[in-house]
């Protein structure tokens, strides 16, 4: 992704940021039709998205966006679905990325983004998204399901001062397994890092973008986006080497496990820990907590496995119109307006800036560049850089897996079962596969009712 590239798609954009006349003369909030908006951030994300939905009321006068949070991102979800089966559902959920197969299967508590396009006459051009970011949330013909929103990838933290006290350059990170094994092992020996090496997001890092990087199928039917009848085949021979090299690195000590899902985000922020992988979207935690030098980098790949990596895949989530009784073609329009305005350049380069999360269309990150935001925050375009290597593919466009969130949690288990001695890596991955297959037909059977 070239500076080229980025400031043509934000030219080629700035007209779709006017504002429709009819939105020109704002009006009382308190006089508007309310949209309602459930979304699952708290604190100082929460706080942009009421910001976000401040600026869209402040610039048109036909409804008001309300935001309400709604608890984690699964409580979110679990109370979108029993408000639509009561018949009131929001207008708009936040759903994280791996609640995309279940919301897909949905059927008609939900609007698609192309559905909505076609009923408003709204118009969504998939090809202004970033390529990783809208094939997460497309279906095979290319047509958009959700509106992309908060998107982050993964990326390898490092810490600048622990890398210059065991003789590394922070400036020249390790772009191979094989590198990262050997920095760790000098952060260990020559630094005295109490972690050499950790993550978050054990599975959604060492598995999935493992998977990606290295274009290897996670599962069959396109990682599942072809068909409910997908079984998984993450026990392949590279996989169990990526399984293998962290249960060698766990028993020499240079690496260290921190848990299940986002546990291991507090380690690194301590200043003990050398390496750490987890999403781009901590770097505005890590600023405020950290009191070291720090700076992000690519993930590493594997050689021996193809030559260069690929696309890394998003985390995060999208939003999801929703349906209800007496729901009127007056309310779809304002989701689209409201979906619109979040996808404008300006709009979507300030709420990256403001929150750590990718830019989500071309022109929003052009905008930022022609800024000189990336100029003044080094680093901030790693992710942008890691999600635009290679070619988007099947095996690296995102998974498409119904209940994933609990076969990430087959993954840790199994996972933790080899780091306690009690099975070796093949042993684990055939059995996460074995038990996530059988989640995977129970997913296939309720959708097929």
């Amino acid at each position: 992704m070239n500076r080229r590239h980025l400031l043509a798609g934000a030219a080629a954009l700035t007209a779709a940021a006017a504002l429709p006349a009819a939105f020109a003369a704002p009006a009382r909030a308190q006089d508007r039709p309310v949209v309602t908006f459930w979304h699952a951030m708290s604190g100082p994300l929460g706080e942009e998205v009421k910001k976000v939905c401040d600026a869209f009321n402040a610039a048109q006068s036909a409804v008001t966006v309300a935001p309400v949070f709604k608890g984690t991102y699964g409580e979110t979800m679990t109370a979108a679905i029993a408000a639509f089966r009561a018949g009131q559902a929001p207008h708009l959920v936040q759903v994280f990325e791996v609640g995309t197969g279940s919301m897909l299967g949905a059927g008609p508590a939900v609007r698609q983004v192309w559905q909505l396009a076609q009923e408003t006459g709204i118009a969504f051009d998939p090809a202004a998204y970033m390529p990783a970011v809208r094939s997460y949330y497309s279906l095979p013909d290319g047509s958009m399901a959700a509106m992309p929103f908060n998107s982050s990838t993964p990326v390898m933290w490092l810490n600048a001062d622990l890398f210059e006290r065991a003789g590394l350059d922070p400036a020249a990170p390790p772009a191979t397994w094989q590198e990262v094994a050997a920095a760790a092992d000098a952060l260990k020996t020559k630094a005295s890092a109490k972690v050499a090496m950790t993550t978050a997001w054990p599975t959604w890092v060492m598995m999935e973008n493992f998977g990606a990087l290295h274009d290897l199928p996670y599962a069959t039917k396109a990682n599942g986006f072809e068909g409910l009848d997908a079984e998984l085949v993450f026990n392949a021979p590279p996989y169990v080497a990526q399984i293998q090299r962290l249960l060698d690195m766990a028993k020499a000590g240079t690496f260290t496990y921190g848990g299940r899902g986002a546990a291991g985000d507090q380690i690194f922020p301590v200043g003990e820990t050398g390496l750490s992988f987890n999403s781009s979207a901590v770097r505005a935690a890590f600023s405020r907590d950290a009191k070291f030098r720090f700076a992000a980098a690519l993930l590493p790949y594997d050689p021996s496995v193809r030559a260069s990596p690929n696309n890394s895949i998003i985390g995060g989530a999208s939003l999801w119109t929703m349906t209800a009784p007496r729901r009127t073609p007056a309310e779809y329009k304002a989701v689209a307006d409201f979906l619109k305005f979040i996808s404008q350049p300006d709009s979507d380069a300030r709420w990256s800036k403001a929150t750590g999360y990718v830019p989500v269309t071309l022109a929003g990150a052009g905008l930022s560049l022609a800024q000189g935001y990336y100029a003044r925050t080094p680093g901030a375009d790693i992710a942008i850089r890691q999600l635009n290597r290679g070619a988007v593919t099947e095996n690296s466009k995102g998974l498409r897996l119904g209940r994933l969130p609990e076969i990430r949690t087959i993954i840790e288990e199994e996972f933790e079962a080899a780091l306690q001695g009690r099975q070796g890596a093949q042993a684990a991955l055939d059995s996460a596969v074995a038990r996530g297959n059988k989640v995977l037909r129970e997913f296939e059977k309720s959708m097929r009712g």
